[in-house]
């Protein structure tokens, strides 16, 4: 999906999208290697909404700004798709309160989740568990 990036240490990194039901993800990867990272998410049913809810990096691959990375390229996705990011994960938000006025005027649209968003997510983790 999103290759020629480059992280702190000068590393080729690429994100990939990885659809599944009910938890999709988009993936982080050092050059050819396995994934060190994620970003999990789901598509609200009947809505052009994309809930955020869980970020990680493989420990022994931290400081290298990889969970930035994965985070503005799902976003960057997500603009081109005319989604609606909602960020349950802290990530998301902490990103979007510190960029979320560069985030619009790129095109893109978030919202503050509501208890449905949550519920959804909810009902999606235990499903996927």
């Amino acid at each position: 999906m999103t290759e020629g990036l480059i992280d702190n240490t000068g590393a080729s990194v690429t994100v990939e999208l990885d659809i599944a039901d009910p938890i999709s993800s988009y993936t982080v990867s050092l050059a050819d290697g396995p994934p060190v990272g994620r970003a999990d998410f789901i598509d609200s049913p009947g809505a052009a909404d994309r809930i955020f809810f869980h970020t990680e990096v493989d420990q022994e691959f931290g400081g290298r700004g990889l969970a930035g990375l994965l985070v503005r390229a799902a976003l960057a996705d997500s603009i081109s798709k005319n989604l609606t990011v909602v960020p349950v994960c802290p990530l998301f938000a902490r990103h979007l309160r510190t960029h979320g006025d560069e985030f619009v005027a790129n095109g893109g649209v978030f919202r503050v989740p509501t208890p449905t968003d949550i519920a959804l997510v909810t009902r999606a983790t235990r499903r996927g568990a």
